[in-house]
């Protein structure tokens, strides 16, 4: 199983529960499980979140870090133009498009190998929010896709802080 990370999932990690400085043996472990193909950022997903500054854009961008962590692939346009017409709605404006964002992207990538790959997202189910609004989690569920949040990750990779590679 490849498991796919939203861009929340190492934001919050950072700012709420592991922060790099604090609690390294987690970004070492990410690093580990991305290098071993178990898990991956979207090209598009890294790109939103290293547009920013801070600790965590500064270890994103590190050569090998890239290199373990960005999912080697190109998206496929018609997985996204379905991801969005049947997660959000098939006539969205400019405006909802760019609330929606890169979204669509992590959610297709999923897709593309859907018995094979997971979501991982902080964001919470809220059924009732509708078209550029829907949540991921909500978006995954219309397109057959598996979807869970971090602690779901940290349990099912086994991350431990007293983990050793190998």
């Amino acid at each position: 199983m490849l498991y796919l990370l939203d861009a929340n999932v190492l934001i919050d990690a950072n700012r709420d529960y592991y922060p790099l400085d604090r609690v390294p043996e987690f970004w070492n472990w990410l690093q580990h499980k991305a290098a071993a193909g178990e898990l991956k950022v979207p090209l598009e997903i890294y790109e939103e979140i290293t547009a920013g500054s801070g600790d965590l854009v500064d270890w994103l961008k590190q050569r090998d870090i890239k290199r373990d962590m960005v999912l080697k692939e190109e998206p496929d346009p018609d997985l996204i133009d379905r991801v969005v017409s049947t997660g959000y709605a098939s006539d969205l404006t400019d405006l909802e498009v760019n609330k929606v964002g890169r979204d669509p992207f992590l959610i297709a990538y999923a897709l593309a190998k859907r018995n094979e790959r997971w979501v991982i997202t902080n964001e919470a189910s809220k059924p009732a929010k509708q078209r550029a609004n829907r949540h991921i989690p909500d978006v995954c569920l219309a397109v057959h896709v598996d979807c869970d949040n971090t602690f779901f990750l940290i349990r099912t990779l086994n991350f431990r802080t007293d983990w050793r590679a190998g």
